[in-house]
């Protein structure tokens, strides 16, 4: 039983949208009793933000929705792919950033953009960057997080059954 999954969540400064990722997936994981078998972070692919909490109007955000944001911002690098079993891109560009730090051949069925698992998704598998707009981008982003965690979730735990099995 002590196998686990590690997934991370990459956007561009890890300030907003996977800082949101991180924490709305932390509850479900919580929710679901498997705080111990899953293993959660959030990466930025530039280093802009290092050390900084969430953006405040992302974390007011996840607040109001009774999520509460603890990351602090990191860079992801190349390295951590050895460890990770998902590692999911929050837009085409972030995508694009992490491909270019490891071979294809070793991201076969690890590296995804966030909305492939978005059931709504409607063939737009980008998360837009609230960063420069108004208010109403961040609750858009939180709605887009709050549907495909749990369709995340499924994938993990179909990921531990086969490593437990």
């Amino acid at each position: 039983m002590n196998s686990t999954v590690e997934v991370c969540f990459v956007c561009l400064g890890n300030i907003c949208r996977s800082p949101l990722a991180q924490g709305v997936f932390e509850a479900l994981v919580k929710n679901e009793g498997l705080q111990d078998r899953i293993i959660i972070s959030s990466a930025g692919v530039g280093n802009w933000h290092v050390g900084n909490p969430p953006d405040a109007r992302m974390q007011q955000t996840a607040r109001k929705h009774g999520i509460h944001l603890t990351s602090r911002g990191r860079q992801f690098q190349a390295g951590d792919f050895k460890r990770m079993d998902l590692v999911l891109a929050m837009d085409q560009s972030n995508l694009s950033a992490l491909q270019q730090m490891q071979p294809a051949s070793e991201l076969q069925d690890k590296l995804f953009l966030f909305r492939t698992f978005d059931p709504d998704n409607n063939g737009d598998l980008e998360v837009p960057d609230p960063y420069y707009g108004g208010d109403h981008g961040f609750e858009t982003v939180y709605q887009m997080v709050e549907r495909t965690c749990p369709k995340v979730l499924e994938r993990l735990k179909t990921q531990l059954a086969k490593k437990h099995g």
